[in-house]
């Protein structure tokens, strides 16, 4: 449908010094954005930049504290997520709300009148589906189906309430190559239909190809806006953090030496209904290697890090083996005074204790022999809460932690902030194996840049690195060889240069060493 000049002349969204105090904190300060009918709009800014609460101020999670917003040109208050898909504007989150034991339609009725009959919702969703792309079966379960098919219920339970604005949150995190070509040609589609989209990503590369403008926040203000097909990921990255972004150095050939890690037909069954199970995995890791671990959410990455980590045991106990020993059915402790090391995906709850301080975070992640360091006298030991205060400054100086005050709780902490200080806090103990699973996930481009330039310096220096990563931009920065995992198997390793993202992108989505796939010479 076609726009006309009067209609394309007014915003179909605009914000006016909008503002979201939390006591004395602005999260969000004066903020004004306008998005034109039939944009695709980008929001980019580091981690704690403001992007999610002003999203939540927009979708009716938060109300603003101070400023107006305007749709199609009139103020209106959103209370609420029902008033904001009243007036046209639709959300999908980062993180989906689905319900695995329910079907396609059963999940999407939820968010619906509770009288339209689920048979009318199946009939529309398939029909939707279809119309944009987005193939799915609305009486599959969703236990049954890959991330990407998750996502597609997410974006068409958005599109069966006819938005004139869908809010994007990191869409494409989850999602192979070829996916992600997939949802961009749908976006190309709503747009040519006169509908916009405010599209969140820390991925630069797809911003300046797909966004027609973009809006810069820094420390919850608006800094900058632009069109990102004029710009470089450089000169993006630049406006979002206000500095250079440090290039990340990797000498090429690096020279592989002793074997640290060692793991042979790991076999681990599901452990509840909708994990996956581990079949036959095997992998050797050396001194100065990053393995690069790719896949798409849901293929057994977590359960991997969790028999590698010693989260759970396995019955083999040579299945497993850090140095030499085997450690299958050694637990976390045992395998960290073998030097290993290790970051899990989930920040809060996993990797840290929200409502505990940094230094009481980094004494509880370290083994029984790292204690000793930070302890005093005999039997009854004491802690040096100088030792340990000592410490804790070093891996934030290191790592760049920005945090208020000098110990502050992990969970004030922004999440990019908080993911330094968890992968600082491992290599301060300059492991000789470090398992990390998601390590930039979520996390800005600055923050980002730090954590894989310290991964790669790890390496250099004599460890064996293991990185399970969704990330193929991440992947390939930092691997010196790459597997990839698909419902539970794990790929032979090659090396990264002999990949392409094409080829990576058909593995992670279930084409395996059997089936021809292009060898195009990587773009990386």
């Amino acid at each position: 449908m076609a726009l006309s000049k009067a209609q394309q002349a007014v915003p179909l969204l605009s914000v006016s010094k909008l503002t979201k105090l939390f006591g004395s904190f602005a999260a969000c300060n004066g903020i004004d954005l306008d998005i034109a009918p039939g944009e695709i709009h980008a929001l980019l800014g580091e981690n704690g930049a403001g992007k999610s609460t002003l999203v939540k101020m927009l979708f009716g999670v938060l109300q603003p504290s101070e400023g107006q917003i305007s749709f199609e040109g009139r103020p209106v208050t959103i209370t609420s997520p029902g008033d904001a898909r009243h007036l046209g504007i639709g959300m999908v989150f980062q993180h989906f709300s689905l319900f695995e034991a329910l079907t396609v339609a059963e999940n999407i009725a939820l968010s619906l009148d509770p009288k339209i009959p689920l048979a009318k919702i199946a009939q529309e969703a398939a029909s939707l589906s279809k119309a944009y792309g987005l193939p799915l079966d609305p009486n599959a379960h969703v236990a049954d189906l890959s991330v990407g098919e998750r996502q597609r219920i997410e974006i068409v339970r958005a599109l069966l309430q006819n938005p004139k604005l869908i809010i994007l949150d990191e869409p494409t995190s989850v999602l192979t190559p070829q996916e992600a070509d997939r949802l961009f040609e749908t976006l190309f589609k709503l747009r040519a239909e006169g509908r916009s989209v405010l599209y969140i990503s820390h991925r630069l590369e797809e911003v300046r190809r797909i966004c027609d403008g973009a809006t810069v926040l820094r420390h919850g203000k608006v800094t900058g806006a632009c069109d990102p097909k004029q710009e470089t990921p450089a000169s993006l990255a630049r406006m979002m953090v206000g500095a250079e972004v440090a290039e990340i150095h990797r000498e090429a050939g690096a020279t592989l030496g002793d074997l640290r890690l060692e793991v042979s037909n790991l076999t681990v069954p599901a452990k509840t209904p909708f994990a996956v199970t581990l079949k036959n995995v095997g992998m050797k890791v050396r001194t100065g290697e990053i393995l690069a671990i790719a896949g798409v959410a849901g293929n057994g990455q977590g359960e991997l890090f969790d028999a590698l980590s010693g989260e759970y045991t396995v019955p083999q106990d040579d299945a497993i083996r850090i140095r030499g020993k085997s450690v299958g059915r050694t637990g976390i402790n045992g395998r960290r005074l073998l030097g290993a090391g290790f970051v899990p995906e989930e920040r809060h709850g996993h990797a840290a204790v929200s409502g505990m301080a940094l230094s009481d975070n980094l004494l509880l992640a370290r083994s029984r022999s790292d204690r000793k360091a930070f302890l005093s006298g005999g039997l009854f030991s004491l802690i040096r809460k100088g030792a340990v205060s000592s410490a804790t400054k070093r891996i934030c100086d290191v790592m760049d932690v920005r945090k208020s005050g000098d110990d502050p709780l992990a969970g004030s902490l922004s999440g990019g902030n908080l993911q330094k200080f968890i992968v600082g806090r491992e290599l301060d103990r300059q492991p000789s194996v470090l398992i990390v699973n998601q390590p930039t996930w979520g996390v800005d481009a600055g923050a980002a840049s730090r954590i894989r330039q310290a991964l790669i310096d790890l390496a250099k220096a004599g460890s064996a690195v293991v990185v399970i990563s969704q990330d193929l931009d991440e992947i390939f920065e930092v691997a010196t060889n790459i597997a990839v995992i698909s419902e539970g198997k794990l790929s032979e390793p090659h090396p990264a240069g002999e990949l392409s993202l094409e080829r990576i992108g058909l593995m992670m989505g279930g084409i395996h060493e059997s089936h021809s796939v292009p060898e195009a010479a990587s773009a990386h």
